[in-house]
């Protein structure tokens, strides 16, 4: 009955994999333990909520050798034609850089402008648009207004005339 309790002890502990090496290798094995070439990690405990190691690193070995500094190349005595050259250069450069900048600006206030006369552009086509709508319209309400009156009128006439033609039926000759 002991044994029994053992092995579910044992079941519960283990992993698979433990579980079927304990089958081949019946002694237990310090699974603790682990050494690397530098380094030995130690399980302190194994718990439910995770697990802790201890990290031993070992002491530096007197074979290893010591990093390398690289040695910067020696500065060699510039002549006063090569710092000459070199100020030149620089000169150069900086004037160059200066240009670019320029042409950059230059290019921007060009597209600015650009802009700018496209918008007036097309801001006074939609006043001409609107302009000529503006007119369209206006002779339309005028047209349709002298069509009314010209209508009215028709039809005033027409009762003055019915109106004296009854009259005259009315009269006793």
């Amino acid at each position: 009955m002991n044994k029994t309790a053992t092995y579910k002890e044992k079941m519960k502990e283990l992993s698979m994999l433990s579980l079927i090496c304990s089958c081949f290798y019946p002694e237990p094995r310090n699974i603790n333990i682990y050494t690397y070439d530098d380094m030995e990690v130690k399980q302190i405990n194994k718990r439910a909520s995770g697990q802790a190691f201890e990290l031993i690193l070992k002491p530096p070995s007197p074979i290893s050798e010591a990093p390398r500094t690289l040695a910067s190349p020696k500065k060699k005595d510039l002549s006063l034609e090569e710092i000459q050259k070199k100020l030149e250069a620089a000169e150069e450069r900086r004037k160059s850089q200066e240009a670019q900048v320029l042409k950059q600006l230059a290019e921007k206030r060009e597209h600015e402008r650009e802009v700018l006369q496209k918008a007036l552009e097309e801001n006074n086509n939609f006043s001409k648009m609107a302009e000529e709508k503006l007119i369209l319209k206006m002779e339309q309400i005028k047209e349709n207004r002298e069509a009314n009156l010209a209508a009215i009128i028709e039809r005033l006439q027409e009762k003055v005339i019915t109106k004296k033609y009854v009259e005259i039926q009315r009269r006793p000759c």
